[in-house]
């Protein structure tokens, strides 16, 4: 055995042993084990050892008896396998460093350690005091505890819903305890609010959503809390829960949790005038420590992971993974008929848990008429009619029932206004009668509509991303003498014009993922993005993913595999072609009244892609209500799991 893990041996030794003595001083700094060279590929070595990146950690609940897999409380770890965690990454070469190292590297006045890595430990249980102080003194690692006031002054006749079992006050560190892990010089303790960790009505259907980032739905008057009764309720919170660290702790926490990841733009604002200008997010992994310290990313520990599962999350590629949508009508869910509404619901939430993409984008817009522009909305909005209160009732199931990331689908030109005058006066006057109704994006009047339209989105409910509806079009005899003459400015143009909507989304909704439809002409015939104004490139350049509407029927391809390699072969061709563009496919000839596409052919189609390296992929329509294509089918065929077939 090598010296290393001689000494990574008696330091866990000592730290399980430390657990059953009464807390007392820390204990002296753990050596420093030799960097492994052979940790990563030489660009993942190289972007960690740089003196800017940070990795941060997420745990919960640290207990002795958390199942192997599977516990009630998915997000305890149990105590040996977090003591392996700290063996692991000492022997690793990575550096524990204190918030307070991170706002010094932030401004400036410090760098951070090769692969510096942040613990961080959410809702202020009891196991932080019993299990996990214990393992950080005889490792020397400093942590970050969020605690969430409220619990800690919890009465003791009374209990928190805490998911496996209701706990009580005595299932949360005490402030006696804070004093004590604050005064080693290894902890430094964060707001995780004083009483937003919970779910507040976030629709008239009675679904909650997180009280942070939710405008609460009053049953009894019938209607939404306002902007401003929404931020002074967080504003207390946030004031309250401050309030008592520093009274409690002498010291005001300079950060805050928000319970869920939940935040946007405004909370952080209301937290940055309270002094706690870090707050964190539960996505990603490394990152570059900037000025800004708003939405670190974490990697949250789930499911008791070992060794093994915390080494896979931190060397695997995410750029890898695959995406699988399903582009989905909410205009199929919607009925007037309640009864059958929630019948229609409860169809689509078991076929998206049966075949399990890893995505829907879902239609927030109504279009009953099929002409591709917005009638109505399905959110409250200050533009357009509200055909019913659905988009955020129907996409909170889908992630919570049918874990699914949910991205709204919507327009970004193609809106029928109510007034008619003002309709008129913004329509671009299309040569061909049966183009889609537009407004034209150069009238300062369309670009405030359009944008409010995705602010009232963004505040209406829980949505990850944005897809860009293949409305967002400009042909070249269009808008002559106010649009650019060159194809590149008009495509430049229109990408301005969703980098704005995206902007006034993220205000509510930040880090959105953006994903652009492109029809497949600009891709097979780079001459004419002067009839589109998409170009393959800028879209990939400029969105997280560009779906590319790879739909061989719909262009009258006589030989649509044929169509679909020539497709393959041109976006390999462009510049991170194939890790941004998803091929979004037909399911149904609309040719030839919406015959659905044979399975089989569809199947082949897949494979063939897979073939030749294409990484993401989605079709529309997706039948539902028809099951067409069946579920069985469609697991095969755009499943997410890495074993799709169900076990008989």
């Amino acid at each position: 055995m090598s010296h290393a893990s001689v000494r990574a041996a008696l330091r866990r030794a000592l730290a399980i042993a430390l657990l059953a003595l009464p807390l007392a001083a820390p204990a002296a700094p753990a050596a420093q084990a030799p960097e492994d060279k052979d940790y990563s590929a030489a660009d993942a070595a190289q972007r960690e050892n740089r003196g800017d990146q940070l990795l941060v950690l997420s745990y919960h609940d640290i207990r002795d008896d958390v199942a192997r897999k599977g516990d009630p409380d998915a997000y305890a770890v149990s105590t040996q396998n977090f003591a392996a965690h700290l063996d692991w990454l000492a022997g690793h070469g990575y550096r524990p460093v204190a918030l307070s190292e991170v706002i010094k590297a932030s401004r400036g006045q410090t760098k951070l350690p090769p692969k510096a890595v942040l613990l961080t430990f959410d809702d202020g249980l009891r196991s932080i005091y019993t299990h996990v102080f214990p393992l950080l003194r005889a490792y020397n690692y400093p942590a970050l505890m969020a605690v969430v006031t409220g619990w800690v002054d919890l009465p003791q006749d009374q209990n928190v819903d805490y998911g496996p079992r209701l706990f009580t006050h005595d299932d949360f560190v005490t402030w006696d305890q804070l004093r004590e892990m604050q005064a080693s010089g290894l902890i430094e303790i964060a707001s995780h609010s004083d009483n937003l960790h919970r779910g507040v009505t976030s629709n008239p259907q009675g679904n909650t959503m997180p009280a942070a980032i939710t405008r609460e739905w009053d049953a009894k008057a019938q209607r939404y809390e306002t902007e401003a009764q929404y931020l002074d309720r967080v504003r207390r919170d946030l004031a309250a829960s401050a309030g008592k660290i520093k009274r409690e702790l002498g010291v005001s926490p300079q950060s805050v949790v928000w319970p869920y990841a939940a935040y946007n733009s405004q909370t952080n604002a209301l937290a940055d005038a309270l002094g706690m200008t870090v707050t964190f997010d539960l996505e990603g992994r490394h990152q570059t420590v900037g000025r800004d310290l708003h939405g670190l990313a974490r990697l949250l520990m789930f499911d008791n992971p070992t060794v093994k599962d915390l080494t896979y999350e931190l060397r695997h590629d995410e750029e890898l993974d695959g995406v699988r949508a399903l582009q989905v009508d909410l205009d199929y869910v919607y009925d007037a008929d309640p009864a059958q509404q929630a019948r229609n619901l409860d169809k689509l939430i078991e076929r998206v848990k049966q075949v399990g993409p890893s995505h829907v984008f879902l239609q927030a817009f109504a279009d009953p008429d099929g002409n591709g522009s917005a009638d109505a909305l399905y959110f409250p909005n200050r533009q357009l009619p509200m055909r019913a209160d659905l988009y955020n009732r129907v996409a909170w199931q889908l992630k919570t029932r049918a874990n699914v990331k949910v991205f709204a689908w919507l327009p970004v030109l193609g809106f029928e206004l109510p007034d008619k005058t003002l309709d008129a006066q913004l329509a671009i006057k299309a040569s061909n009668p049966a183009e889609t109704h537009r407004l034209n994006p150069f009238d300062p009047r369309t670009r405030e509509i359009v944008s409010q339209v995705y602010e009232d989105l963004a505040v209406s409910g829980y949505t990850e991303g944005l897809l860009f509806h293949d409305d967002a079009l400009l042909r070249d005899d269009e808008l002559r003498g106010i649009a650019p003459d060159a194809p590149a400015a008009r495509t430049q143009a229109l990408i301005d014009f969703t980098h704005a909507l995206t902007r006034a989304a993220g205000k509510w909704r930040p880090k959105l993922i953006t994903v652009r439809n492109l029809f497949a002409g600009p891709v097979l015939q780079p001459k004419s993005e002067a009839w589109f104004a998409q170009d393959l490139a800028a879209f990939n350049n400029a969105y997280d993913y560009t779906a590319v509407m790879a739909m061989p029927w719909m262009e009258n391809s006589r030989d649509p595999q044929r169509w679909i390699d020539q497709l393959v072969a041109k976006v390999k061709a462009s510049p991170r072609g194939l890790s941004r563009t998803i091929f979004e496919l037909q399911t149904v000839d609309w040719r030839d009244n919406s015959k659905p596409i044979p399975a089989e052919q569809l199947k082949r189609i897949v494979h063939r892609l897979q073939a030749d390296g294409a990484r993401h992929l989605a079709w529309y329509p997706d039948d539902f209500i028809a099951d067409r294509p069946s579920t069985a089918d469609a697991r095969e065929i755009l499943s997410a799991r890495g074993f799709p077939y169900l076990e008989k």
